[in-house]
C-alpha cells in the first residue's frame, strides 16, 4: 500500500440525529471534539440536523426545519406574487 494517502483516524463514531435523538455507531474519519457514552463505551460524537431517520423522503412525513425564518419569508413573497397574478 502507498504510504501517507490513507486516513489515520478511521474509528467508531456515534452519529446522533438531533431531530429525534436516534444514535448509531459507524466507523468514520469525521473530525469532532465531543464525546458520548454508547452501550457503556465512550465514543466521539457527531450530530446531524437531518438523517434517514427524520428526512421526509424516508419517513413519508413532511416537516419544516426552519431555524432562520426562511419559510415565512418565502410564504410572504409568494403571497405578494399570487396577489399580482
Amino acid at each position: 500500500m502507498k504510504q501517507g494517502i490513507h486516513p489515520e483516524n478511521y474509528r467508531p463514531v456515534v452519529f446522533k440525529d438531533v431531530g429525534d435523538g436516534t444514535e448509531w455507531v459507524v466507523r468514520s474519519t469525521v473530525k469532532t471534539d465531543r464525546k458520548t457514552t454508547y452501550n457503556g463505551q465512550e465514543y466521539p460524537l457527531y450530530t446531524l440536523e437531518i438523517s434517514c431517520h427524520t428526512h421526509p423522503f424516508f419517513t413519508g412525513q413532511q416537516r419544516f426545519v426552519d431555524t432562520e425564518g426562511r419559510v415565512e419569508r418565502f410564504q410572504k413573497k409568494f403571497q405578494r406574487t399570487k396577489k399580482l397574478g
